[in-house]
Order: C-alpha cells, then sequence, then structure tokens
C-alpha cells in the first residue's frame, strides 16, 4: 500500500531555494577591504635582491582575486608576468615546489592570463610554468582555475 506523501515534512533541504531565479553572485563581506593587489616597490625590491620565491610568493598572496576593477587587475598581472618572467627556466621547478596548493591555482590563473595577452618569448617560458604547476598541482588545479569565478 502506498503512503501519503503529500506533506513536505520528510523533506531537510527547500530544494526550491536552488532554483536559477533566485540564484545571486557572492559577494564580499562589507566589512572586507577591497583588494589592492601586490606592492610593486615591495616586488621590485625582492626581484633586485634575488629573492625571486619570495617574490612570486609575494605576488601570489595579495592577487586581487575578489576586485571588480579591471586596471587593479592588469597592474596585477603586469607584476605577475614581470616576476615569472625574470626567474630563470632551471629554477621555476623548485619555486612552484616552495607553493601550496592555493597559491599553486592562483599561479595558473596568471599563467592563462599570460597566455592571453603574448609578448615576445612569454609564451615558451609561460608554458614551462604551466609543466611545472601541473605537475605540482594536477589536473584539479586546471579544473578549479577553468571553473572558479574569481579570475586573477
Amino acid at each position: 500500500m502506498a503512503k501519503n506523501t503529500s506533506s513536505s515534512a520528510f523533506r531537510k533541504l527547500d530544494v526550491d531555494q536552488c532554483n536559477e531565479d533566485l540564484y545571486r553572485e557572492e559577494e564580499p563581506g562589507e566589512l572586507q577591504s577591497p583588494p589592492v593587489g601586490p606592492d610593486e616597490s615591495e616586488v621590485t625590491s625582492l626581484l633586485n635582491q634575488g629573492r625571486y620565491v619570495d617574490a612570486l610568493k609575494t605576488v601570489l598572496r595579495n592577487a586581487p582575486l575578489g576586485s571588480k576593477n579591471q586596471q587593479v587587475k592588469d597592474n596585477a598581472l603586469n607584476i605577475a608576468l614581470r616576476v615569472l618572467l625574470s626567474i630563470k627556466s632551471s629554477q621555476i621547478e623548485e619555486a612552484v615546489a616552495a607553493l601550496d596548493r592555493d597559491l599553486v591555482d592562483v599561479l595558473m590563473k596568471y599563467i592563462y592570463r599570460g597566455f592571453e595577452i603574448p609578448s615576445e618569448g612569454s609564451s615558451g617560458h609561460l608554458l614551462l610554468w604551466h609543466e611545472k604547476a601541473y605537475n605540482i598541482g594536477g589536473v584539479g588545479s586546471i579544473v578549479r582555475v577553468l571553473t572558479d569565478t574569481k579570475r586573477a
């Protein structure tokens, strides 16, 4: 004998909340200050001292991922590409190995953005970065980057 299921008391999850018409983008909290990107003078200082890995970490940690200001994102991209292109091919593997998973994902975002605006010699160098980041982050890193709504 079939049970009467007209009652919605058995529902634990309100599936009506997942309706596409009610979907809203996640917005950062009002208390957070807008990301301003990496400090160019600090990064330049680290590069001049030969501390390339520290410069890379600084750029990746201060990435303006939540920013809606395209100028801030473009400035951060230019700084990141300058750091990536200043690290020698033989040092790339060591630099990527020093990063945690989240920073490898941010690195992948910058690599893909760098592919969008190629310059003389940058594509080959970025391909080396991609290979080493892929070896550390795997396919998961690529999927996370391509599906993330917060672009670098």
